[in-house]
């Protein structure tokens, strides 16, 4: 991508309560990235390669796609919402954060990281919809993605604000003195993503080296406050979407980027050096893995759904309209569920959910996780085992 540093000086703020070292004026350099759009360039032989590689790994996951298999979209993109905000140090486990959404969902409370990670599944969700579906993305698209994103998070008042001030990454709190990196200034922010969204527009590139280059760019603008990471791994989703690359499955490759957080960092270090190669070769490796866990996962799932139909029919096989079937269809989306969130989901009657939960809880597809019979929630049999398996980037277990 290229840019260059522009020198300016932190202006002497005596009333600022901090230690003196930080109320002096100081000098600093913020970086102003070069327009993305129409970038011209070229890609090694091996590193086109690689790129080839990871699209053809995302046209697999994708190519398995079905309604029947609908909720398991949902489960990877919960997978790559964990590890998205992991990359930010936000941990939860996949098993905390179910029985966070179902406490939340039923009314009750749930703790703060957890209202940010589901946030951050609803941001997913606006960028692979709305975002998607936009004619043209725009400014709006991007703010809509932060907006949703930011709902919960202690910075809600500016949801989908741009910012107005100087930021940056690292160094001390009080000046951008010493800064590990130093976005541009505020002034440039809304010309850089407008050149960021032309660039989104712009079909010239393969989809994932597109993708790579509007995340790099993205996360050097920095253009909010707070979320800009989660943000900008939103917007690879939303190219790779609008590109026609994944049309049902998002290959979660927070997974991998989490994992390997300082070579994450370094790619991104390079490309705003001019060293783009490096990145997209990163990048895209990151993308096949992805992928490919996913492929393995949407088959392990399949295969306990079906593990789990097997149990049901083995205790008397209820009607093939029951509603204990379509609990068992929806069961990906929602691994811990509650008898309001299956009748939603499933559009049941409430007393044929009550009867249906009992015959899956009967059959082991459901365990209880309480014994109140207020508010309570069934956990699905082995799912978020599997899953904290994939949120760790390993492969799923062989059975037998």
């Amino acid at each position: 991508m290229g840019g260059r540093y522009i020198p300016l000086v932190w202006q002497h703020e005596p009333t600022l309560y901090a230690p003196a070292r930080y109320r002096r004026a100081s000098k600093y350099e913020a970086f102003l990235p070069d327009p993305i759009r129409g970038m011209e360039f070229s890609l090694d032989a091996h590193i086109a390669g690689v790129v080839s590689e990871a699209e053809n790994a995302i046209r697999d996951l994708n190519a398995v796609a079905q309604p029947a298999l609908a909720p398991l979209a949902r489960l990877l993109l919960r997978t790559e919402s964990i590890a998205s905000s992991k990359v930010e140090g936000m941990n939860i486990g996949v098993r905390e954060l179910a029985r966070a959404e179902a406490r939340f969902e039923t009314g009750g409370k749930a703790g703060p990281t957890a209202l940010e990670i589901l946030a951050n599944i609803d941001a997913m969700e606006v960028a692979i919809r709305e975002a998607t579906d936009a004619g043209a993305f725009s400014l709006r698209e991007i703010q809509s993605i932060h907006r949703a994103l930011m709902v919960a998070a202690p910075g809600a008042a500016r949801a989908g604000r741009l910012r107005t001030v100087q930021n940056w990454i690292g160094g001390n709190n009080y000046n951008p003195y010493g800064a590990d990196f130093v976005p541009p200034p505020a002034e440039h922010v809304t010309d850089l993503l407008e050149d960021l969204c032309a660039s989104v527009n712009d079909d010239t590139l393969s989809p994932l080296v597109q993708a790579a280059l509007v995340h790099a760019q993205f996360e050097t603008i920095h253009p909010f406050d707070d979320g800009n990471g989660r943000t900008g791994r939103a917007l690879i989703h939303t190219v790779l979407r609008r590109r026609g690359l994944a049309p049902a499955y998002v290959p979660p490759i927070s997974v991998v980027l989490a994992s390997q957080r300082d070579r994450y960092i370094a790619g991104l270090t390079g490309c705003r050096a001019g060293d783009i190669g490096p990145w997209i070769e990163h990048f895209a490796a990151a993308a096949a893995r992805s992928a490919r866990l996913a492929s393995a996962y949407i088959e392990a799932a399949n295969n306990l759904m079906g593990d789990w139909r097997t149990r049901l029919a083995a205790t008397g096989a209820p009607r093939a309209d029951a509603a204990a079937w379509a609990i068992i269809d929806v069961l990906p989306a929602h691994p811990i569920i509650t008898a309001p969130v299956a009748a939603a989901a499933t559009g049941r009657a409430k007393s044929a959910i009550h009867q249906a939960v009992g015959e899956l809880e009967t059959a082991g597809v459901l365990l209880p996780l309480s014994e109140s019979r207020r508010n309570r929630a069934w956990e699905a049999t082995g799912l978020l085992d599997l899953f904290a398996r994939l949120e760790a980037g390993e492969l799923p277990r062989r059975e037998g």
